[in-house]
């Protein structure tokens, strides 16, 4: 373990840490180890906690934990970038140059939205997961 990252832990993290060295491992016995391993669950369990009761304060009404912190990382990263760099490589040099007066977002070749989602295999998936669930309903009220 590098020294930085030992000299953010406190005494009873440190003594924790240098019992998992190898020669310290190998000179433990069953039980021993059965409570190195113990204190080193508990160690790990209260600071999961932590972090799940702190990032659950940081979750609006609708997301979870993870998107919560990485959402915003990703709002950053995007406006970094857009406001930096321009268009990306996809898009012909020609196309790279808008239109005078024109607003909005740059024209891709790619379908955005809702289009991005609907091809016909979608729609053929769709479809089915639909008649499945109404099959599923029909068996249930002719009971």
């Amino acid at each position: 373990m590098n020294a930085s990252l030992l000299a953010v832990l406190n005494n009873t993290e440190r003594l924790l840490v240098a019992q998992t060295e190898r020669a310290e491992l190998a000179a433990l016995d069953e039980d021993a180890a059965i409570d190195l391993e113990a204190r080193i669950r508990r160690a790990r369990n209260k600071y999961v906690g932590q972090y799940r009761r702190g990032a659950s304060a940081r979750v609006g009404e609708h997301g979870a934990r993870g998107s919560a912190a990485l959402r915003a990382e990703r709002l950053a990263a995007a406006r970094a970038t857009r406001q930096s760099q321009g268009p990306g490589p996809e898009q012909a040099p020609e196309k790279a140059e808008p239109a005078a007066g024109r607003q909005g977002p740059p024209v891709t070749a790619e379908p955005t939205g809702d289009r991005a989602l609907r091809s016909p295999r979608t729609e053929k998936q769709r479809a089915g997961t639909l008649a499945a669930g109404a099959r599923r309903q029909a068996k249930r009220d002719s009971r």
